[in-house]
């Protein structure tokens, strides 16, 4: 059992090209490891910050996000901040690559903290002040991806091979956990004011900036090299495409509940796979691709990849229904008003957070010594057990279990997420550790922004089965004419769940304005717009929906677990036995397997 050498990292204090860290820095992996995890940990919460604030941005810029047209708006104020990671964070990766990873790393802190100003800033109302949001969450993507992008790969070249799980572990964790986090602190913020959910961001942008550009030192070796310009548009090109697609596909059109039929959703998702088809063969023929390819043939780094990307379309489906759950079914029944539900809702997940948390770190460390196969596969286990386990409990669910079900979810999601990122950093070389840790982000925001199109659209299939009768059935019940209660009931089932998922009950937004609630006698007109009358509608065909979500998600997870097994034992890269191999003109094998 051998390991690549690495010099003592408690006295190496010379300069040379192979210097781990500057010698006026004995302890410069520890400085690495804080600042890139303050990093990632704000990239990430503000990537889920929105999603549980969204009733409280919409409020303060005066914008029904459930009026005509205005679905756009909301999902453009999600989605915008994850298609530009998921576009950017490759090409970002190669630039730091060839400029320097903390070079790149740094300029994002500036770009993410500039954003956050100008958001907290926003100066209009509406459609327009609406706008002002998505543009600028677009640009604090930007800085985000930068921060993605870098931060594993500084920290692998921070970081000796026996120590990187525990550090790329903790790094790991602090990213997940920040979409955890982000939840519970938009629900606090958004009961204050909403700009707060940006203001928060400003002070630790600051922070981190002027930590980053006095502590962060360049200690890989820059490629130089040009950038790839066909892979990197046709690239963008195709990856957004997809996404953009994925966001109106789920919106209805025509006559149908959904937009998959529709010729410009159709045209994204075949000519943005097209794109991508021809993405992958320019990537095989020029000199310095953006996307290494070649990096695939590493079995620990496809397969790590593979079931990463799965993992976190499984994770981000999770948290938007279980935002549904509670905000729009389980707390209105438990009394809680629905101003107050993001709040409530943010609180309730805390389990989920806590134990992910103590598995990741722990797992991170443990992954040094035994390898990433066994916790990684172990842990996508757990998860897939974990959803089968939502199906079995009931919608109006006690909670106890609920909590407990979160948090074996956490568990299992710490268990895989640091073994598999210090698997696929350990898998490459260090000179393509920029572009190698760019495209592991990208399959990981690439995996949440499949999740919106993917799980929003199992449910709405899932919800157009029953919730029409359902709703016409209830609303008769309720002395709503028929033809009234017909009309209502055949509205896309898309506006039903996003009123859920921003906590709003949109009985009386849907009655309104056909007078029918000055006509019933007040006391139905009190019970349609009371706390039980939508969750309890909306429980049994949500319920339906639910066995489609989790059921997809457990599969997904299962897929991974069996990618992750694929990927072999322990395998670390030894950048010093390929140096050796290319001065000799050897084929030896550059790796040390345990």
């Amino acid at each position: 059992m051998t390991e690549a050498s690495t010099p003592d990292q408690g006295t190496q204090r010379t300069r040379g090209p192979r210097r781990r860290f500057e010698a006026d820095h004995p302890r410069y992996k520890w400085v690495a490891l804080s600042n890139t995890t303050l990093g990632v940990l704000m990239a990430t919460i503000n990537s889920s910050i929105v999603i549980i604030s969204l009733p409280a941005i919409f409020r303060g810029i005066d914008l029904d996000p459930l009026g005509a047209g205005n679905i756009s708006y909301l999902l453009w104020t999600l989605m915008g901040y994850l298609v530009v990671s998921a576009v950017l964070v490759v090409t970002l990766g190669r630039l730091g690559d060839m400029f320097g990873r903390v070079k790149i790393y740094n300029l994002g802190f500036v770009v993410f903290t500039v954003a956050s100003i100008l958001l907290s800033l926003d100066p209009a109302d509406g459609g327009t002040g609406a706008m002002w949001i998505i543009i600028w969450r677009i640009v604090q993507g930007v800085g985000g991806a930068m921060l993605m992008a870098n931060s594993t790969a500084i920290l692998t070249d921070a970081f000796p091979a026996t120590q990187r799980g525990m550090a790329l572990g903790i790094n790991q964790v602090s990213a997940i956990a920040g979409s955890f986090l982000g939840l519970i602190i938009g629900g606090v913020l958004s009961e204050w004011h909403w700009r707060a959910i940006f203001w928060v961001s400003v002070p630790i942008g600051l922070l981190g900036t002027v930590w980053a550009y006095k502590s962060l030192h360049e200690l890989g070796t820059k490629r130089g090299g040009r950038l790839d310009l066909p892979g990197n548009i046709s690239f963008a090109v195709g990856v957004t495409a997809i996404l953009v697609a994925i966001t109106y596909g789920i919106q209805p059109y025509g006559g149908h509940t959904m937009g998959w039929t529709s010729p410009w959703v159709l045209a994204g998702l075949i000519g943005g796979t097209v794109v991508l088809i021809a993405f992958c063969i320019i990537e095989t023929k020029v000199a310095e691709p953006m996307f290494a390819m070649r990096l695939f043939r590493i079995k620990a780094f496809s397969a790590g990849n593979f079931a990463g990307l799965l993992a976190s379309i499984g994770r981000g489906g999770m948290q938007f229904m279980l935002i549904i759950w509670l905000q729009g079914i389980w707390l209105p029944l438990h009394g809680y008003r629905y101003e107050s539900t993001p709040l409530w809702a943010g609180i309730f997940l805390v389990p989920l957070t806590i134990g992910f948390l103590i598995a990741g770190p722990v797992c991170g460390f443990l992954s040094d010594r035994f390898g990433a196969r066994a916790f990684a596969s172990g842990g996508l286990l757990i998860t897939a057990a974990t959803f089968v386990g939502f199906l079995l409990i009931p919608v109006n669910f006690d909670y106890w279990i609920f909590a407990v079900l979160l948090f074996v979810n956490g568990v299992g999601s710490g268990m895989f997420s640091a073994p598999n990122t210090t698997a696929i950093m350990n898998s490459v070389p260090a000179n393509e550790r920029g572009a190698a840790s760019g495209m592991r982000a990208t399959f990981f925001n690439s995996g949440t922004s499949l999740s919106i199109g993917i799980f929003f659209s199992l449910m709405i299939a899932g919800l157009a089965q029953n919730l029409p009768d359902a709703m016409r059935s209830g609303l008769i019940s309720q002395q709503v004419p028929t033809g009234v209660a017909g009309q209502v009931a055949g509205l896309p089932p898309v506006g039903s769940m996003f009123a859920a998922f921003l906590g709003y009950n949109p009985i009386e937004s849907l009655l309104g304005p056909t007078g029918t609630l000055d006509k019933i006698p007040a006391s139905n007109a009190s019970t349609l717009t009371g706390k039980e009358f939508f969750p309890h509608l909306l429980s049994g065909p949500f319920h339906d929906g639910l066995v489609v979500v989790f059921t997809a998600a457990a599969a997904m997870m299962v897929v991974a677990a069996v990618a992750s097994v694929m990927r072999g034992s322990k395998y670390i890269h030894d950048d010093l036995a390929e140096q050796a191999s290319e001065d000799s003109g050897s084929s030896a094998d550059v790796a040390v397997t345990r």
